[in-house]
Formats: C-alpha cells, sequence, structure tokens
C-alpha cells in the first residue's frame, strides 16, 4: 500500500504557487468585467509567474518530497 505524506499542500512552494494563482485569477476576472483587455493579460502573466514560481522552489527543497523516494515500508 502507498505511504501518503503528512504534509500534502503545507509547504512554501505549494503556498505561494496558489496564492499567486488566486490573486492573477482575480485580476483577470476583474479586467473581463471592467473590459480592460491589459489587466486581463496581466493577470494571465502573474498565473503563470505562480506556476513557475512554484516550480523553482520545488526544485529549491521547498516542496513536499517525492514519494517515489521512499520505500513504502519495504
Amino acid at each position: 500500500m502507498p505511504t501518503h505524506a503528512d504534509n500534502h499542500g503545507k509547504n512554501p512552494a505549494a503556498w505561494t504557487m496558489v496564492t499567486l494563482v488566486l490573486i492573477g485569477s482575480l485580476v483577470s476576472a476583474i479586467a473581463v468585467v471592467f473590459a480592460r483587455p491589459l489587466f486581463f493579460w496581466i493577470g494571465i502573466a502573474i498565473v503563470a509567474a505562480g506556476g513557475i514560481a512554484g516550480l523553482i522552489l520545488r526544485s529549491a527543497g521547498f516542496g513536499q518530497e517525492s514519494t517515489s523516494r521512499h520505500s513504502g515500508g519495504q
């Protein structure tokens, strides 16, 4: 049976990514309501930056450990 980590989503990489994605989504949604295409694309750029920041932080060691590194109790 696979083991599951106790800290799912409780790490700086996950929080940073989710925060930036939510902010970018909010900016884009408000831009759509007020018909501001420039701000829509700024929001999309913030969403993309969130994904990139999450990947960078995970590779720098601030993410959750991979379950493939564990022996699974065997």
